[in-house]
């Protein structure tokens, strides 16, 4: 893996929010390291291709990146904050349920965060 690679990794393995490209991009700088915006996308699809980080794709928003521990997500549906849920292993409840073998699962449930519904809340 190249120095870039590691120093993004790195970023990736520490971080609780689920960074955009364009985060992992500030926090490089901020650190001092200055390679480009390509080359953080670069790499980024490496990790995910190796299995090294997760991609996580919600639909109309901006790609962000995760940690590969096994966990599921909570999305916000207003403002697409993303919360981490740790949950047992489901793997067996959807293999009963489909018969076929599941290889891995990524589960992500919306719902509306405390922070909009009281924006909505405000606004009424």
């Amino acid at each position: 893996m190249t120095q870039n690679g590691k120093a993004i990794l790195e970023i990736v393995e520490r971080s609780e929010d689920h960074p955009t490209a364009e985060d992992i991009f500030k926090e490089l700088r901020a650190e001092g390291n200055h390679m480009s915006i390509a080359t953080v996308y670069n790499n980024l699809n490496s990790l995910a291709g190796e299995g090294r980080i997760r991609r996580l794709s919600v639909d109309g928003r901006t790609d962000r990146f995760d940690r590969t521990a096994r966990h599921d997500h909570m999305v916000c549906s207003v403002c697409g904050r993303i919360r981490d849920l740790w949950l047992d292993d489901l793997t067996g409840v959807f293999e009963r349920a489909s018969g076929e073998k599941v290889d891995s699962y990524d589960l992500n449930i919306f719902y509306v965060c405390e922070d909009c519904r009281r924006k909505e809340t405000v606004r009424e």
